[in-house]
């Protein structure tokens, strides 16, 4: 109850500067700014590999290096963000990720060019903590879900239109204008956070930096076995998400032959993300989170096992590919959102905390699991799928302990959250 009065009041006082709208808005533009990083270059990797005179299978440390800069910088920003409020740590944040993109357009090697998207990694992670924490601080159960619904709606749209902006850049530039790209459009959510982003962090729920409530919010993240394991699947889960970032130019422009239509077939799959993501928003109210969530990862496991089977028995077609894809991508749309705000809801007195831990728990998981399928890369499709059934199987058991072995029911029935 206390939680829902302080959400309620953070909610009360961001309203008096800025439009719920707007709020939502800006929320997603700065998340979108993570996915602009990693699927802006996907077009470019072919020119990249030449430019450094790379193998293939290494162009996929391009987006590892990004991830674990992401992932472990948020252990940082969160209990930052809890003792100093969500603005400032933010647009140093931003600040670090504009000087590195810019650095990442000017690397002389390979390797430089890692080491600045490993530190724009660490920028880019005050984004995604400030974020989820914001809409933490002002909302609580279903709202909270239907918010972020409405945020990863936006935020999956940048999948769809990245890839084309990407390829349109090298079309008439060299690859380093995409960095350019990047930093132009950080400087422009700077400016707008920076007027219209008000503070949602109550000074009464401010926490001391010392090393003491520090680890105490760790503490209660890892000792919540709701939070602690919906986090773990949600990691495996997006695991098979950045193995498909790591693969699709191999695959679809590889394998496939699409070449300059690549960015059209991440498009399809962009699309149904981003509208299962809508659909949510308009339904988690009312079927509730974990309904939609556990039915999701049942047909996710269901399609992926099956295609596993075909794919390693058969040829397959690129419309049998795709075909696959359009089944499996909606199905994160009904989950992330879903995963993420149960794993939030027992930790609302330390949002920041928690939004760190859980960041480098499914971003680094995640980005480590994607980097393992994408090193299998054997020139078809197989590894990709076979790997997606893997990550379902075991974010399935590990929903399964979270909910001790009941799917579909909510065990904080009577408070209408989930």
């Amino acid at each position: 109850m206390q939680k829902d009065t302080q959400a309620h009041a953070a909610e009360t006082l961001a309203q008096t500067v800025i439009p719920r709208r707007e709020f939502i808005a800006i929320v997603a533009g700065l998340m979108a700014l993570n996915a602009l990083a990693i699927d802006i270059l996907l077009p470019a990797f072919p020119n990249i590999t030449d430019a450094y005179d790379i193998q293939d299978n290494q162009i996929q440390f391009l987006l590892l290096s990004y991830v674990l800069g992401f992932g472990g910088a948020q252990l940082f920003f969160g209990p930052i963000s809890d003792r100093y409020g969500r603005r400032i740590p933010l647009f140093v944040g931003l600040a670090i990720y504009i000087v590195c993109a810019i650095a990442g357009s000017l690397a002389p090697t390979f390797e430089a060019v890692l080491a600045f998207r490993f530190v724009q990694g660490l920028g880019a992670a005050a984004t995604r903590v400030i974020a989820l924490a914001a809409v933490r601080d002002t909302h609580a159960g279903r709202a909270m879900a239907a918010t972020m619904s409405m945020v990863m709606m936006v935020f999956m749209v940048v999948p769809i239109i990245a890839p084309f902006i990407g390829q349109g850049i090298i079309m008439v530039g060299p690859w380093q204008h995409i960095f350019w790209f990047m930093a132009l459009l950080s400087i422009v959510m700077t400016i707008w956070c920076f007027f219209r982003l008000p503070e949602t962090l109550l000074p009464e729920n401010r926490r001391s930096l010392a090393l003491g409530p520090v680890l105490k919010g760790f503490q209660l993240v890892v000792s919540n076995r709701i939070s602690l394991f919906y986090t773990l699947a949600t990691a495996f889960f997006f695991g098979s998400l950045f193995a498909f970032l790591n693969l699709a130019q191999p695959i679809l422009g590889g394998v496939y032959g699409l070449h300059t239509y690549f960015p059209l077939a991440m498009a399809v799959g962009g699309m149904f993300m981003s509208g299962s993501s809508f659909l949510n928003s308009r339904i988690v109210g009312r079927l509730g989170m974990r309904r939609l969530s556990h039915g999701a990862l049942v047909a996710h496991l269901a399609i992926s096992l099956a295609a596993s089977v075909w794919f390693l028995t058969h040829d397959v077609s690129l419309w049998l590919f795709m075909f696959t894809l359009i089944l499996l991508m909606p199905l994160f749309g009904l989950i992330g959102a879903n995963f993420n705000s149960i794993a939030m809801e027992p930790l609302g007195k330390v949002a920041g905390t928690a939004s760190s831990v859980l960041g480098f728990t499914q971003t680094v998981g995640g980005g480590l699991v994607g980097a393992a399928i994408g090193q299998t890369f054997n020139d078809t499709a197989t590894p990709l799928i076979a790997g997606t059934a893997l990550t379902s199987l075991t974010a399935m058991i590990l929903v399964l302990i979270a909910e001790k072995g009941r799917l579909f029911s909510n065990p904080g029935a009577g408070h209408g959250k989930a």
